[in-house]
């Protein structure tokens, strides 16, 4: 018998870089993630680049090749940069977005988004550490509601209307998400919903999210009104865990506490299915920026990060130290002073990366 500890197997991840300040961004985030793993002595990695967006539209006519989505199906995860579709000519400008068809292809049902107060920002909400859990695939999101055709239409140029969707099987698996994610953090789960109005649809939405939490019975569970929600969270957000809820709900609770909890340039998220996971910053492609060295790659470090630690809870152990150094040498640069113009710094783009990767490697 012996005591060796078996080798991870190789780590194979795509590389998005997408529009805008994307080409900035995601070639600082695969330096810090090498950083990591290869001080904490993680698997070997070997990054996928693939095309999607502008470059996309040139070189292969479209957006988002079906090379690409092809090549993400047998990847272990990937790490997709901003997109800045309102700039693509038509047809594509009006479809949905590359990330919305990566996201429906691969049925990432849950989006996952942190918002954490790091040290040296000037955060409204200073003891906010909290995770919103939001459901993405229906709701009253047209764009993926349905699986043909849009669910907002127009039966007259003076009408408009919009089809909310909610489904039993979609509540159950975003509240076990929600709840298994609460178990390993503060151990509660708070509900958002607009049942007093919207009583069929996010009463469904809230009720099945109850009966799921019976099966955690170390998780605390209330609920609370969406309009509430968006109050406490500036009066209290240092007071909440794990918020689960609906599409547009989620959508809009998390941009707040991701602004609440310092910027929305380093607001980190995956969107997640059982078996895929995609690495995604909540802000956009900031063109009016783009190739200026200003752009902040804290939310995409950090989402980066989540991706390693999912994978890390989903069969490879060897990756959840490697997490832990990146999130640790992102809180100690920014807390020592170095950060983006838009925290309130000057460093540059590639200085805030080096400065992140120093503090790695000496640790």
């Amino acid at each position: 018998m012996t005591n060796e500890t078996a080798m991870p197997e190789p780590l194979r991840i795509g590389v998005i870089e997408g529009d805008g300040i994307g080409h900035e961004i995601v070639p600082a985030t695969r330096r810090v993630v090498d950083a990591a793993i290869a001080a904490t002595g993680g698997p070997e990695l070997e990054w996928v680049p693939l095309p999607l967006g502008a470059d996309a539209i040139g070189s292969h006519g479209t957006p988002v090749p079906r090379s690409t989505l092809e090549a993400l199906t047998d990847l272990d995860g990937w790490i997709l940069g901003p997109h800045d579709s309102a700039s693509y000519p038509e047809p594509f400008r009006a479809a949905l977005t590359p990330g919305g068809q990566i996201r429906k292809h691969f049925d990432l049902y849950a989006n996952i988004r942190p918002a954490r107060a790091l040290p040296g920002t000037h955060a409204m909400v200073p003891d906010m550490d909290l995770v919103v859990v939001r459901e993405n695939t229906e709701g009253f999101y047209a764009d993926r509601n349905m699986a043909v055709g849009s669910g907002e239409f127009m039966p007259t140029p003076d009408v408009a209307l919009a089809v909310g969707v909610i489904t039993r099987a979609a509540c159950e698996r975003i509240a076990h998400t929600a709840f298994d994610l609460a178990s390993r953090r503060r151990k509660r789960v708070t509900i958002v919903h607009k049942a007093n109005v919207l009583s069929k649809t996010t009463g469904l939405f809230r009720d099945v999210c109850r009966e799921i939490g019976t099966m955690y019975p170390s998780v605390d569970v209330d609920d609370e009104h969406v309009d509430a929600m968006a109050a406490l969270l500036v009066r209290r957000g240092g007071d909440f865990d794990v918020i689960v809820t609906e599409n547009l709900f989620g959508d809009i609770l998390s941009d707040l506490a991701g602004e609440l909890s310092g910027s929305l340039g380093s607001a980190p998220s995956i969107n997640a299915s059982a078996r895929k996971t995609m690495a995604q910053a909540v802000h956009g492609a900031a063109p009016d920026i783009a190739g200026l060295g200003r752009a902040n790659p804290t939310a995409l470090v950090l989402s980066s990060a989540m991706l390693l630690d999912r994978l890390s809870v989903t069969g490879n152990p060897f990756l959840g130290g490697a997490a832990r150094a990146l999130e640790r040498a992102v809180a100690e640069t920014i807390g020592d002073g170095i950060a983006t113009a838009d925290l309130g710094g000057s460093a540059s783009t590639s200085e805030f990366t080096a400065a992140v990767v120093d503090r790695i490697t000496a640790a």
